[in-house]
């Protein structure tokens, strides 16, 4: 069905931004369709202040940072330079998350030579990686990833990009 108001499907979200795109071979359909959050979360990639990039680029050979983007303490960094990394809401975890949505022992990013990896180890609310729930994913430099309210975005260290061990 097609909103008249829009001529837009009821199944596109009101705040979708449409764009062109490269035509789908099946159906010809040359519009895709970006969610403000889709743009929030391109802008928070690009938006990495000269003192982050200085933390980045300082990073040693093996370690990652997440920076919190989203949530209680925006602009927080936790840096990946163990073997197993646990985040989650209990005061002993190594990245302490305080807020209800986050479980107690919530996920682990698990580092395997210069690759990082996030594991959900049981939450209730899951673990997602760039919007997707996720048992387990490989990170990738600029990645997002979501413990309850909070989205961290991942920045590997200079010195590994583009290698994996």
């Amino acid at each position: 069905m097609v909103d008249d108001a829009t001529d837009r499907p009821e199944s596109v979200p009101s705040d979708a931004v449409n764009t062109p795109a490269a035509p789908d071979p099946v159906s010809n359909d040359t519009t895709a369709h970006f969610t403000d959050d889709f743009r929030n979360q391109l802008a928070a990639m690009e938006s990495v202040s000269g003192e982050e990039q200085e933390a980045i680029a300082a990073l040693p050979s093996g370690s990652a940072l997440l920076v919190v983007r989203r949530g209680p303490n925006v602009g927080a960094r936790f840096l990946l330079d163990a073997d197993v990394t646990v985040a989650g809401r209990h005061p002993d975890a190594d990245i302490f998350l305080d807020d209800v949505t986050v479980s107690r022992r919530h996920a682990e990013f698990v580092r395997t030579g210069s690759a990082f990896q996030v594991r959900d180890l049981g939450s209730l609310n899951g673990t997602y990686f760039d919007g997707v729930r996720i048992d387990s994913a490989l990170l990738s430099d600029g990645a997002e990833v979501q413990v309850g309210k909070f989205r961290l975005t991942f920045y590997a260290s200079r010195a590994d990009r583009g290698t994996t061990a």
